[in-house]
């Protein structure tokens, strides 16, 4: 008697079968649920005739409401939507086809919802202050992995910006790997972002990495970044959207393109509206760069979501000789912006200054990468054009 056939009479189980024995032909195939088949069968998205009043508007997201499901308008260029998150049931489509000035009614397949481009197929623009990301344009996001001082801060915040970039990147509070590590200047760090932002006119860009801390960093910040390690901390995720700010996201370096998604998603969930995703590079075999930098990730993601897309080419390479041409090479693959780490004088750093620009290394950069832009149809940073800058020796 084959060895299967004893254990399942002892087992009372049915035997195991290793479907790896039969041609794939011949092998049986799983029927989905009705559940898969609808797409996770949760949320849907009320299409809006063109031209649609306010008030029609108002009417379908009350409808929305009143069904028990949690909408969120989503004003297109030619359109609105509004995508209706919940349980979904028959019934709700059709209360929601009779609504005055619905189009249509359809299901959002997507596991990601608000961010697929399902419910907004047309590119998301993020402005806030100096710092614009879409649309054509690259915005630049340069500036030290930590603020050190008043002098490093000011000093490089006027180089970034005669460089062409429009905004700046500073770490007030820094989560290091080991807790001997310098932590940043914490609020006064932020202090000293801010006094930047009033000296140059550079939107600032800053990490929160706890969720209590939300109130204090968007009290100074024009957009939360929630780094790599906190990719997956949902409450940071919902405390950011809730506080309404811009939110930079950066992918983790095990992350999934479908888990940063869903992970954009929670801040979408919770009442942001301005999303920027960034690839910084996931963690892999080689051992030649700090990270591997995927850029077929931002073609991939530029399909999947209506959110502009970022690049860091300085966490994704780990070496600041390298950050020129991989700035470049993203720029070309489509990136909405990219985020720079700049330093007075990398060799004293903080942190990170192996992977850090000096200030002509930076203009270099910009120069290069301004270069593909245009070649492209697109504009780099600020419209301001830096004279008289060579290659760096």
């Amino acid at each position: 008697m084959p060895p299967e056939a004893l254990l399942g009479r002892r087992t009372g189980r049915k035997p195991r079968v290793d479907v790896r024995r039969f041609p794939r032909a011949e092998r049986p195939v799983q029927q989905p649920s009705s559940f898969s088949q609808a797409g996770d069968g949760q949320s849907m998205i009320v299409v809006m005739k063109p031209g649609a009043s306010r008030e029609q508007v108002e009417h379908a997201v009350k409808r929305v409401e009143q069904l028990g499901l949690k909408p969120h308008v989503i004003h297109g260029t030619h359109r609105t939507v509004i995508a209706a998150v919940g349980d979904r049931r028959d019934e709700h489509r059709e209360a929601l086809e009779s609504c005055p000035g619905v189009a249509e009614v359809v299901p959002i397949l997507a596991p990601y919802k608000i961010a697929s481009r399902e419910v907004k197929p047309e590119p998301t623009v993020v402005r806030t202050g100096s710092l614009t990301v879409g649309g054509g344009t690259v915005g630049v996001i340069a500036g030290p992995c930590s603020v050190e001082s008043r002098e490093q801060i000011l000093q490089t915040a006027r180089a970034v910006k005669d460089a062409g970039a429009t905004a700046l990147r500073g770490g007030a509070f820094k989560p290091r790997t080991s807790p001997y590590s310098f932590q940043g200047l914490k609020e006064k760090g932020l202090q000293l972002l801010a006094e930047a932002r009033e000296a140059t006119g550079l939107a600032v860009v800053t990490e929160v990495i706890a969720p209590e801390d939300v109130p204090l960093v968007a009290d100074y910040a024009d957009v939360l970044q929630i780094g790599a390690r906190n990719m997956q901390n949902y409450r940071l995720l919902e405390a950011a959207g809730r506080s309404r700010r811009t939110v930079l996201l950066k992918r983790g370096p095990a992350a999934t393109v479908d888990e940063l998604l869903l992970a954009a998603e929670y801040i979408l969930d919770a009442g942001g509206e301005q999303v920027i995703l960034c690839e910084r590079g996931i963690r892999t075999f080689e051992t030649h760069t700090r990270f591997t930098l995927p850029l077929a990730s931002v073609i991939y993601l530029h399909e999947k979501t209506h959110l502009p897309v970022v690049v860091d080419p300085s966490h994704g390479t780990g070496h600041a000789w390298m950050v020129p041409q991989m700035a470049c090479a993203a720029v070309a693959a489509g990136a909405d912006g990219l985020l720079i780490e700049v330093h007075p004088d990398p060799e004293t750093a903080l942190s990170d200054g192996f992977q850090s620009l000096n200030f002509d290394q930076f203009q270099h950069t910009m120069q290069l990468c301004r270069r593909v832009a245009e070649a492209l149809g697109r504009r780099l940073g600020s419209a301001q054009q830096p004279a008289g800058v060579e290659s760096p020796a």
